[in-house]
């Protein structure tokens, strides 16, 4: 509520509904925009972006990540790929990309590109903090690989990728719509965006921008529902079975 009147009296003292409308003509706005087969076709076709990004990235990097961890050359060879693509500004690899794979897979690509060396820093990450006390275990032990891998990385690489999946979730969402923004593909909520602005039509800008939001916090809900319920189902199970 202190946002929205902050925003109208912003709106007020402006003086301009054409550049910063009131929180009511964009309420009314997102309303009538909600409804239109516009509007679903181009949530749906920008979720399936985000999703088609998330799908190739996390696996990829994880796996990248956990070898990277083990391995201290291919580490050292991976870690400037990851800090020329972090430097690299995201508008120039949406254009880059736009000459060779054009607008419908432009955003999925930059998406992937932004996203794939946070998951594989992360578990990187996640790798560095197994317990060293645990490794000499596993060593004096002789476990396998593919045991050691189990049952002393996965457990502590698991809170790292959590974390990592929050924030590309987010990240996701920001870099396919600023993509759409640029190249507009079809059915897009950044080609909305973008078409509504080049007709000056202020409070179904923001409408649109609305939208994006409220999709990319019900994704993370979704996502912290998962993970939140997740754990419990499998302790509940567990119970069950300790009682069997």
């Amino acid at each position: 509520m202190f946002l929205l009147l902050v925003w109208e009296l912003a709106s007020r003292v402006y003086g301009a509904g054409l550049i910063l409308p009131g929180p009511l003509p964009v309420i009314f706005s997102f309303a009538a925009l909600v409804q239109t087969p516009r509007f679903h076709a181009a949530l749906w076709h920008s979720f399936l972006r985000v999703l088609g990004s998330i799908a190739i990235a996390v696996p990829l990097g994880i796996a990248a990540g956990i070898a990277a961890g083990l391995d201290r050359r291919l580490h050292s060879f991976l870690k400037p790929l990851f800090s020329v693509v972090s430097a690299t500004p995201v508008i120039s690899v949406i254009l880059i990309a736009f000459l060779f794979l054009g607008s419908g897979r432009t955003p999925v690509f930059t998406a992937f590109l932004m996203i794939f060396p946070v998951m594989a820093a992360t578990t990187i990450e996640g790798v560095k903090s197994a317990d060293p006390k645990l490794k000499e275990l596993f060593a004096a032990f002789r476990m396998s690989r593919r045991e050691t891998l189990k049952y002393l990385y996965v457990p502590s690489i698991a809170p790292f990728i959590l974390g990592g999946l929050r924030s590309s979730l987010s990240l996701c969402w920001k870099v396919v719509v600023a993509a759409e923004v640029l190249v507009q593909p079809l059915r897009s909520l950044g080609a909305g965006m973008q078409q509504a602005r080049a007709h000056l039509q202020a409070p179904e800008l923001f409408a649109w921008t609305m939208a994006t939001v409220f999709a990319a916090a019900f994704c993370q809900g979704i996502l912290s529902l998962a993970l939140t319920l997740g754990p419990k189902a499998g302790r509940a199970g567990g119970t069950r079975g300790g009682a069997g």
